[in-house]
């Protein structure tokens, strides 16, 4: 669906440039945006191999272990249906663990395999999820996904950086202070909908 919303714009935005402007200036900016694409693309792509190298040096040093078993009690209290040592607790640890750090891209991965341990916890407790339906607990986690607590904005630093910002990284505060307060929104609505039950 996606696919063809952008395929319409698209095809809306070149028709109305032919019919009411220049298509030359069309046929610009399109080769403008391009190349302005593929900069950003190689920007992104040298801070992502920094991220990733320096959350695999973490990883190594045991920084990711601990910082994963800090947040032990918090994971506890925010799926208590989830038994002591399932393997859908590391991986939504990692992920949350990433998601703190900033490393989007880190914990994808880890959210994947979460829903996939998530997907076979029910299946154990004999409820296996059909028709697109979710377990509470993949909510909650796709909840706390999107809510995302960053100390660390990295996507927003390196674009400010990429387009000239004089000060990239004053966005940290606001960005602490924005993902606090929707984090603890999903906390709090997350542990509402749980008591509703």
């Amino acid at each position: 669906m996606l696919n063809t919303i952008w395929a319409v714009m698209i095809l809306l935005a070149v028709v109305y440039g032919a019919l009411f402007g220049d298509l030359s200036a069309v046929t610009n900016a399109a080769l403008d945006g391009a190349a302005e694409a593929i900069t950003l693309c190689l920007t992104m792509a040298g801070v992502v191999a920094l991220w990733m190298g320096l959350m695999e040096i973490a990883k190594e040093a045991g920084l990711v272990r601990k910082l994963t078993q800090a947040i032990g009690p918090f994971l506890r209290f925010m799926f208590p249906g989830i038994p002591p040592g399932h393997p859908a607790m590391e991986y939504i640890a990692t992920n949350i663990v990433a998601n703190v750090l900033g490393l989007g891209w880190a914990c994808t991965p880890a959210g994947l395999k979460a829903m996939k341990e998530l997907s076979n916890l029910e299946k154990e407790r004999g409820f296996p999820l059909g028709n697109g339906m979710a377990s509470s607990e993949m909510c909650t986690f796709l909840i706390l996904n999107i809510s995302s607590l960053q100390l660390i904005p990295v996507n927003m630093i390196a674009y400010r950086s990429q387009y000239g910002s004089a000060q990239p990284t004053a966005i940290v505060g606001p960005a602490i202070a924005a993902t606090l307060f929707s984090t603890l929104v999903a906390v709090v609505y997350c542990k509402w909908k749980e008591g509703g039950k």
